[in-house]
């Protein structure tokens, strides 16, 4: 236990599953809330417990942003239907880490405006959304051995499919998540950089030494068969590879793209507020220089559009998906198209 863990209050939440107990078991993470619709009530985010005797403990994650689908579905659809004899280890299943935000549809908490995935390592003494982080990162996390968070685009970006890992100073644990990254089957791997990663949820994982893979699973606030049949069949493999669950890898059908974020420079962000046309589609390849967007001024006609040039040759993985852009918001991600991650 670190100092810093030591130094804080127990957390305030309460889980009324067994986590050293066999079998399955559906239950709650318990959060006390005092507010105007509830004097003595409780934030009720629902976990499953799957174990089985001796074993790796996965922890499998969605809903750490509220509009983000398909890691939602995915997960209590897993929870519905994982069965204590398929399993060697534990697998834990929380489908919607920051509840009031999937309930309410939005990336955000309601209850607080707090954003989960920029909150860790969390408070007790926090808002409702740093006391789940504070959960998570000194009582869930320390029991695990390999965390799958799922992540997609939400209503404001749609994104390749993509499992990732992050660079880390401990070369063995960045390549093992590497290697669970490539195993998870979707259509492109990638070593990410983040643009802030001090408090995110990857970080307060990986600090601990666990072994951390990160996804983007499509986006626009809603799902489609094909990013469900991915993310499913994403999961499965994940828990194989770390020998969960036995089977064979199920791999794409079409050979596994691998790009590299080498720098925060693959971000392109909007300096303009107005109307955005992308030039390029989800998963192209583009050369420096090239057109990628056009911003129009919506407050006159006649104007000329703001063209942005693609800073770089690679692929767009991930571009604004409302038409409407303000000053600041990203509206594409470009990857550079690598040989290989390893190394």
């Amino acid at each position: 236990m670190t100092q810093r863990a030591r130094d804080l209050r127990p957390s305030p939440i309460s889980a009324t599953v067994d986590f050293d107990a066999d079998g399955v078991q559906h239950g709650f993470l318990k959060l006390p809330i005092s507010n105007d619709e509830s004097a003595w009530g409780a934030v009720m985010i629902p976990i499953t417990v799957v174990a089985n005797g001796e074993g790796p403990t996965a922890l499998l994650t969605g809903g750490n942003h509220g509009d983000e689908y398909e890691g939602i579905t995915a997960l209590m659809k897993l929870a519905s239907t994982l069965k204590a004899e398929d399993v060697h280890g534990r697998v834990i299943i929380v489908p919607m880490m920051n509840v009031p935000a999937a309930q309410a549809g939005r990336r955000t908490s309601p209850m607080d405006g707090g954003n989960l995935n920029r909150s860790f390592p969390g408070d007790p003494d926090g808002g409702v959304t740093e006391q789940i982080a504070d959960y998570f990162t000194r009582y869930l996390v320390p029991m695990v051995d390999v965390a799958l968070d799922l992540h997609s685009g939400g209503r404001t970006l749609d994104i390749v499919p993509f499992a990732a890992s992050h660079h880390l100073e401990n070369k063995d644990q960045q390549r093992q998540a590497l290697a669970g990254a490539k195993a998870f089957g979707a259509p492109t791997a990638m070593m990410m950089f983040e643009l802030d990663a001090a408090k995110l949820y990857d970080t307060a994982v990986e600090s601990q030494g666990k072994i951390f893979v990160a996804t983007e699973l499509g986006g626009g606030g809603t799902t489609t068969p094909e990013r469900m049949a991915i993310t499913e069949r994403g999961v499965r493999n994940f828990l194989i590879h770390y020998g969960l669950i036995d089977g064979e890898l199920e791999v794409p059908a079409e050979p596994q793209v691998y790009v590299d974020m080498p720098d925060a420079s693959c971000y392109v962000q909007s300096e303009h507020t107005g109307l955005l046309e992308l030039t390029v589609s989800l998963g192209d390849r583009v050369e420096k220089g090239q057109i990628i967007a056009r911003v129009y001024d919506m407050t006159r006609t006649g104007a000329e559009p703001v063209v942005y040039h693609a800073q770089r040759d690679g692929m767009l993985v991930a571009r604004r998906f409302p038409a409407q852009v303000n000053m600041g918001d990203t509206i594409a991600v470009i990857a550079e198209v690598v040989d290989s991650l390893d190394g």
